[in-house]
């Protein structure tokens, strides 16, 4: 698979090397350093089924990554281009040259990270960027979460053994975000007669899940486990429910029950 990326990477001014014991590739520019890493194992599982467009994909990615992080960005009326993204904690705090990126803490498993959308891809807000315009963490978050709200809402429905998944797809980068925005959770709040909970499995889809049955529990995992495998941007394989305004990550364990994230099985 590195063979194969790194073939559709020649004539550009990057180099690309394989770790062979983490199973990643790493690509940076030659002269600013700067670049990604790509984690192959779920790049291989997308190619048994797309073939080269798994690969077309994950090829575009890259370019568009070190296109934007070789670019000077500055926030300098921009304001309508911020938006916020969610990641997991497991993601770096801070950027290939080790400036703090901009975060808020948002779940057991989850980060809210905020970013400047440059059309095809979009850079996260590092502290450097924050000084140059001299715009506070407070000023960033709300116009994010601002211009979030002005997004569209994408929804596909599917019923399962009489539990309804309300799948949130629009693909412009921010749909994992869309738990972000209290009308959007509250307006699905509201059509839920049972049990409310979520699954944020990669950066592109949020799912909504209506839980009437044990069974609904079971098909909610299934569903999150697939997404997150086949995710560009994994976030998490775990499900969340709604309680009290707040996510609560939860483990589908056993005979389909909902296990507190926190706790260990007895």
């Amino acid at each position: 698979m590195a063979d194969k990326i790194k073939k559709q990477l020649d004539g550009k001014p990057w180099t690309a090397h394989f770790d062979r014991e983490k199973d990643t590739l790493r690509v940076e520019d030659e002269v600013s350093k700067k670049g990604v890493t790509i984690s192959l194992p779920g790049i291989i599982a997308k190619w048994e089924n797309q073939k080269e467009q798994a690969v077309s994909e994950v090829v575009y990615y890259i370019e568009e990554a070190l296109t934007a992080m070789t670019e000077a960005q500055d926030l300098g009326g921009k304001e309508k281009k911020l938006f916020p993204v969610i990641r997991s904690t497991s993601f770096p705090t801070e950027n290939s040259e080790g400036t703090a990126l901009l975060f808020d803490d948002h779940t057991a498993e989850t980060r809210i990270f905020y970013a400047l959308d440059l059309g095809n891809s979009y850079r996260l807000i590092d502290r450097k960027m924050m000084e140059r315009e001299n715009w506070g963490h407070e000023r960033i978050r709300e116009t994010a979460l601002f211009n979030l709200r002005s997004l569209k809402t994408v929804t596909k429905k599917d019923t399962v053994a009489g539990n309804t998944f309300y799948f949130l797809r629009a693909n412009d980068g921010y749909d994992a975000s869309r738990i972000l925005d209290e009308s959007v959770v509250q307006s699905f709040h509201e059509r839920i007669s049972g049990t409310m909970a979520v699954a944020l499995p990669h950066q592109d889809v949020v799912i909504f899940a209506d839980i009437q049955n044990d069974t609904g529990y079971d098909v909610l995992a299934q569903m999150a486990m697939s997404f997150f495998a086949s995710g560009r941007v994994p976030i998490t394989a775990l499900s969340f429910l709604y309680e009290e305004n707040k996510w609560e990550p939860i483990f589908i364990l056993g005979k389909n029950r909902p296990k507190d994230s926190g706790k260990d099985e007895k």
